[in-house]
C-alpha cells in the first residue's frame, strides 16, 4: 500500500484544538476524506473520520444523536435512562467510519498527514495540497 496524495486543509476558527482537516489517497484508488489533525495533551495527532450515533426517539421513532435531550422530530423530551443504557458500552458518542486496523498502519497514516501538514504552515496561506 502507498499513499500517493495527501490534501491539507488548515483550519482557522476558534477551535483551538482542530488544525486541519486531511484527504488521503492510497495507491491512486482509495480514497479517505474528514481526517482530522488535532493538537492533544501530547502533540499533534491524526484522528480518523468518525460520525455521531443515534438512538431513536421512544414516541415517533425519529434517530437522534446520543445523549439529547428532546428529539429533533416530535420535540418530546427523550427520558434521560434511555439516553445512556450501558455508559461502558458507549465510551464515544462518535464512532470512527474508517481505521486502520494495526499500530504500523496508523503510524504510517499519521506520519504522512503531520508530513503534509508541516509543509502547508511553511507554506502560508494559499492553495493547499502535497503530493507524495
Amino acid at each position: 500500500m502507498e499513499i500517493t496524495e495527501v490534501r491539507v486543509f488548515i483550519k482557522d476558527g476558534p477551535d483551538k484544538k482542530l488544525k486541519a482537516f486531511a484527504t488521503v489517497t492510497f495507491d491512486n484508488q482509495f480514497v479517505v476524506r474528514d481526517m482530522k489533525v488535532i493538537e492533544g495533551n501530547n502533540g499533534l495527532f491524526v484522528a480518523m473520520p468518525s460520525r455521531r450515533l443515534k438512538e431513536p426517539c421512544p414516541k415517533c421513532g425519529n434517530r437522534n444523536p446520543v445523549r439529547s435531550k428532546y428529539c429533533s422530530q416530535c420535540g418530546s423530551a427523550i427520558p434521560f435512562k434511555e439516553r445512556i443504557e450501558d455508559e461502558s458500552a458507549r465510551q464515544s458518542d462518535h464512532r470512527d467510519v474508517a481505521h486502520p486496523i494495526t499500530l504500523e498502519c496508523r503510524e504510517f497514516i499519521q506520519k504522512a498527514v503531520l508530513n503534509a501538514y508541516q509543509k502547508e504552515l511553511a507554506k502560508g496561506p494559499g492553495t493547499r495540497s502535497y503530493h507524495e
